[in-house]
């Protein structure tokens, strides 16, 4: 997401992304995101628990919390342009 260091400065957002990889495949994942030079934090659901407990059927998928944990905006897959209907959300979000 190269708009994240903006929407960090703008909005003081924090991205965190979570990946699904398995034991087969978690290992790949740190240097992944070391090549891409991801600025946010990414964790591990290797067991799909939280895939599982939010009900997400596919990837990528979005969420957008408020200051108090709560799912204010959710989004399925991916296509160019998403990103603006998320900053979108994230003005309304902090009154911007």
């Amino acid at each position: 997401m190269d708009l994240y260091p903006e929407w960090k400065e703008k909005y003081n957002v924090e991205v965190i992304a979570v990946s699904i990889d398995d034991s087969r495949t978690a290992s790949k994942v740190s240097p992944y995101i070391k090549a891409k030079k991801w600025p946010y934090q990414v964790v591990l659901d290797g067991n799909e628990d939280l895939k599982r407990a939010l009900n997400v059927q596919a990837v990528p998928y979005a969420f957008l919390l408020d200051q108090n944990g709560k799912i204010v905006y959710s989004h399925n897959g991916y296509v160019e342009g998403d990103e603006f209907e998320l900053e979108d959300k994230i003005k309304a979000l902090v009154g911007k």
